[in-house]
């Protein structure tokens, strides 16, 4: 099967052509005509298979072959597809491919996400585009300075579905959708499938076309995946160990927490390694620089973490290493999907400490794969040694407080919102715990340098803390306001 047997115009054959690409992946091949019908769309396929071409390119040819539905405002053309991903780097990535493919069709677009100056952006939207690529949550900081108008979408893409549901962007897809017009093309595209990606497309989706193009949860065909038995404290030895006894370079590495990856990076560099961290506490510069040596060569080592590693698309990438098994099962999927990608080859290994074989069997649980198990001479397991887990750095979510039923509908937003928090229910004045100070007082005498203020004994009751309960519970249905439907669909 060619490209052009998919319906795709000359223009964008072309640039296809260009990218070196001559025959559509599977998920292509199926994804394409698809979407060319003008049909909903959920598409199961592992990241590294070309799902990105497989909506960007029958996008780029539906708007470059028919006319806006809603006419342009004051001369500026109207957002005609939305395309949200869960990271910047996704995002970048995405919009370089739409770039890409659309070279030599009459189609503009631009990038949105946070951790840059929002200025720019807004001056490029203002100039209007046919193509948008963003996160939610930047996307929402324009919506609320109204430098966006979705009113025109004909194309949703919900990228890496799976991953926006891990970072909580459920409630920010759900305000994002009350932004856009009823009828509209949704396409969602998950590498695993889990009960909130159901719910979510049962919600989201009308009468879908299902495509997989992989079994659920496995992983790519072409990576050779390793478990090497390692005590934890000899993790980095081992690591550093293998990158110089086999000449491995481009070694993309993946540890559980910002503090581990930034620990790791610096130990590596001491041992002669060059390395680099990215995680999201990294500003977005260091992290487009850190990302652009490594796909240059010039740095041996990127270590990153699970949320800042997705989107990296880097060309025959030919290791990555588990410094550290992820919490979720998932995210292995996910990490070893960077290397073997569009049909290379690749190699990932897992360093796996004792104390982390519950990991590792949830693992195979998911992948239904037993991973084969080795021992590197001089790195045998001590049977004396301690393998206690790390702490896991990484923000836990607040326990849910309990809803008043007559506090209002809407009355707080949550912590991934992106809005200004509106006014609660009042909450009582704090009454004091202290007694004023002899300064407070007018009609009292000097105060002894020595003589501390006096203190009332708290009451075994304060009356303060009951008092702000009100302001805290007045979040009906979860975070952001939301109050679930009972039917469990939103956004149509």
């Amino acid at each position: 099967m060619s490209f052009a047997s998919l319906g795709l115009s000359e223009a964008i054959l072309r640039a296809v052509t260009e990218r070196g690409y001559d025959s559509p992946t599977p998920i292509q091949a199926k994804a394409i005509p698809a979407v060319l019908s003008g049909g909903d769309l959920l598409a199961g396929a592992q990241t590294g298979t070309g799902k990105t071409a497989g909506f960007v390119l029958p996008i780029l040819q539906r708007l470059s072959t028919t006319p806006a539905r809603k006419p342009a405002a004051g001369g500026r053309r109207p957002i005609r597809a939305l395309i949200l991903t869960p990271t910047r780097e996704l995002a970048a990535q995405v919009e370089e491919s739409v770039v890409a493919y659309g070279k030599y069709v009459k189609l503009s677009s631009t990038v949105v996400f946070g951790g840059v100056n929002i200025n720019p952006q807004i001056e490029r939207l203002r100039r209007g585009v046919d193509i948008l690529v963003a996160t939610p949550g930047r996307l929402l900081d324009h919506a609320g300075q109204r430098t966006v108008d979705l009113s025109g979408v004909e194309v949703l893409v919900l990228d890496e579905a799976d991953r926006m549901l891990d970072m909580g962007f459920i409630h920010d897809i759900r305000r994002v959708l009350k932004l856009l017009p009823a009828q509209r093309q949704n396409l969602l595209f998950s590498a695993t499938f889990s009960d909130e990606i159901k719910a979510l497309a049962d919600g989201l989706l009308n009468k879908p076309e299902l495509i997989e193009v992989a079994r659920r949860n496995a992983a790519a065909e072409g990576v050779a995946q390793r478990v090497l038995a390692v005590d934890k404290a000899r993790k980095r030895e081992l690591l550093s160990h293998l990158i110089r006894e086999r000449n491995w370079f481009q070694v993309l590495v993946f540890t559980r927490t910002k503090h581990g990856a930034n620990r790791l990076a610096e130990q590596l560099t001491k041992d002669g390694i060059p390395s680099l961290a990215i995680h999201g506490n990294k500003s977005q510069n260091a992290r487009t620089r850190a990302l652009a040596e490594f796909k240059s060569g010039s740095l041996q080592v990127l270590v990153a973490t699970d949320i800042a590693a997705r989107g990296l698309d880097i060309v025959e990438l030919p290791h990555v290493v588990n410094f550290e098994l992820p919490n979720v099962p998932e995210d292995y999927v996910h990490r070893i999907g960077r290397t073997g990608r569009a049909g290379a080859e690749g190699e990932a290994v897992s360093l796996v400490s004792p104390d982390e074989n519950g990991l590792l069997r949830d693992i195979e649980r998911l992948t239904r794969r037993q991973l084969p198990r080795e021992t590197i001479a001089g790195f045998e397991l001590d049977p004396n040694a301690r393998n206690e887990p790390e702490v896991d750095d990484r923000p836990r979510r607040a326990p849910r407080r309990p809803m008043r039923t007559d506090a209002p509908r809407g009355a707080g937003t949550g912590p991934r919102s992106g809005g200004v928090r509106g006014p609660g229910p009042a909450a009582a004045p704090r009454p004091a715990q202290h007694a004023p100070s002899a300064r407070a007082s007018s009609a009292s005498p000097a105060r002894a340098p020595s003589a501390p203020p006096a203190r009332v004994p708290a009451s075994p009751e304060p009356a303060a803390r009951p008092a702000r309960q009100p302001a805290q519970a007045a979040r009906p249905g979860g975070v952001g306001g939301f109050r679930p439907r009972s039917t469990g669909r939103f956004g149509r």
